[in-house]
């Protein structure tokens, strides 16, 4: 009897000892909070633009802030609400500088610059430290006198005050990278449209690999390959092939091995630096054979379409005037004329050659000129008759002065774009004037201004790419010429005076 109770008892006590531990292992363990460090420095330079980029240019808006977290958009924005959805994670804003005044028609970024914002990046890392990991948001693109890698300086300055942590990058797809950046970070991530609409979800993907990495569930490896292609921001527009198709591949292999990271940067040609041209670099999760794989497939694929890509020819600034005024005639309008070349902001060739072919109804949005705002503030208001010359003069390529005799028909503050003014002329033809390059996106930047776009003929804008969010998906042009006007962003890079780039890149050296 005693022995059958001993026996029952025991069974049950181990019942419950069973049924206790289960339970215990089925709660999960509070992951340990994590703190990371968010730091931006993002510039593209055309190198070949007049005017250096100073410290006056990066402290136009303000000086450096750590504000740069209070964002719900771009990459930080995607980067904040990952770190969210995990949570347990502190992000601390690091003293960055703002966007530069004039963006990327400024040319090499001083020293002087340079120094101060890195040096200021990495000292704040240090007294705001110490961190589990840091997220920069760089560009990829910006060149500096006397640093020909800037980025991967940057980076290698920040790793060598945080020591062995995870480090993540975001980039543009206009990149000019090389290796010495993916050997000093542990991932770099990179869009893959242009527009760029996904600097969000790039974002995304730098905040979980950089949360895994630190709590152990990943070990970020990478590979970098040169194809040695150049190419014109114009032709890089991922909603037409082969740039769609490139990056269509790069996806496909995402999706087929989960955990996988393709990035390809197509570059910035307008930067005489010796990492110019496209980049494929690629993070995955402990595999070196597997990255490498990818990358030379990635590479190889990108040389195999270099003719496709990078071998194409636009209408110079006649012809695609004439193919302009033929559609507005045919009653494709509005038509734009992707004025892509003009990096200054300042160039009148297109203007002058509508005026020449007689066209009608059309709107340069925009050309820059403060001079010849600063000189209607002293002599007219809105309203009043002028004659005025505009534009011709930002830099060699500049074109001529154009002579405008119309009236003032907009003259104002247009929020922190500064002071803007729009003169009427001829048959209902406008000059928007601006005090710095100002790249036309979307039909509503002309409402403050007074201008129903879709009532004009031609559209003409300083834009590679990024105008087609606003003016092509919308299906708001009736049709679109890309004119290669002369300029500092041709379509032809044979004709710029490169010093610095490799001597083997296509098209501009061709090598068999």
């Amino acid at each position: 009897m005693k022995n059958n109770l001993y026996k029952r008892v025991s069974f049950v006590l181990s019942l419950l000892l069973i049924v206790f531990t289960s339970g215990c292992r089925q709660t999960p363990q509070k992951e340990k909070s994590i703190k990371i460090a968010v730091a931006s420095f993002s510039h593209e330079t055309c190198t070949f633009c007049p005017d250096p980029t100073t410290i006056e240019d990066w402290e136009y808006y303000g000086p450096p802030t750590r504000e740069i977290i209070a964002t719900d958009r771009g990459y930080i924005g995607g980067f904040k609400a990952m770190c969210e959805e995990y949570g347990g994670v502190e992000l601390v804003g690091i003293l960055s500088p703002r966007g530069a005044r004039g963006g990327s028609s400024g040319s090499w970024i001083t020293e002087e610059a340079f120094e101060k914002y890195s040096n200021g990046i990495v000292n704040d890392i240090v007294e705001l430290g110490p961190y589990d990991g840091v997220f920069l948001s760089l560009h990829g693109a910006m060149a500096v006198t006397g640093v020909p890698k800037p980025e991967a300086e940057l980076v290698r300055r920040v790793r060598n005050v945080v020591g062995d942590i995870p480090i993540v990058v975001t980039l543009d797809l206009h990149a000019n990278e090389d290796h010495e950046l993916s050997d000093a970070a542990d991932a770099v991530f990179i869009t893959k449209r242009y527009p760029h609409y996904d600097t969000f979800l790039q974002g995304e993907n730098a905040a979980r690999v950089a949360i895994q990495t630190i709590r152990g569930k990943y070990r970020p490896v990478m590979a970098t390959r040169k194809p040695g292609v150049i190419t014109p921001s114009v032709f890089q527009g991922t909603g037409v092939s082969p740039a769609m198709d490139i990056m269509e591949r790069a996806r496909r292999w995402e999706c087929q091995n989960p955990g996988v990271f393709v990035s390809v940067a197509f570059g910035f040609a307008y930067a005489d630096v010796p990492d110019v041209g496209a980049t494929v670099m690629v993070v995955t999760n402990d595999d070196q054979e597997l990255a490498d794989g990818i990358a030379d497939d990635m590479s190889d694929y990108i040389w195999r379409m270099r003719e496709a890509f990078a071998g194409k020819k636009l209408p110079k600034t006649a012809e695609g005037v004439a193919l302009a005024i033929a559609a507005a005639e045919a009653g494709q309008t509005p038509v734009v004329i992707a004025d892509h070349s003009d990096r200054t902001g300042g160039s009148t060739y297109i203007l002058e050659e509508l005026i020449r072919q007689g066209a009608k109804n059309f709107c340069i949005a925009t050309l820059r000129d403060e001079r010849a705002i600063d000189e209607i503030q002293k002599k007219a208001k809105a309203g009043d008759k002028l004659t005025i010359d505009v534009g011709g003069w930002t830099d060699k390529y500049a074109g001529n002065p154009v002579r405008i005799e119309g009236k003032v028909e907009y003259l104002g503050e247009y929020g922190r774009r500064g002071t803007m003014a729009v003169l009427l002329f001829g048959e209902n033809n406008r000059v928007i004037l601006t005090p710095q390059l100002t790249q036309v996106t979307t039909p509503d930047f002309f409402d403050p201004l007074g201008i129903d776009v879709k009532k004009l003929d031609i559209v003409i804008l300083k834009s590679r790419v990024h105008f087609r969010r606003g003016f092509h998906e919308t299906g708001l042009a009736g049709a679109i010429f890309e004119v290669d006007a002369p300029g500092w962003g041709p379509a032809d890079l044979t004709a710029l005076p490169y010093e610095n780039i490799p001597k083997d890149i296509y098209p501009v050296y061709k090598k068999d």
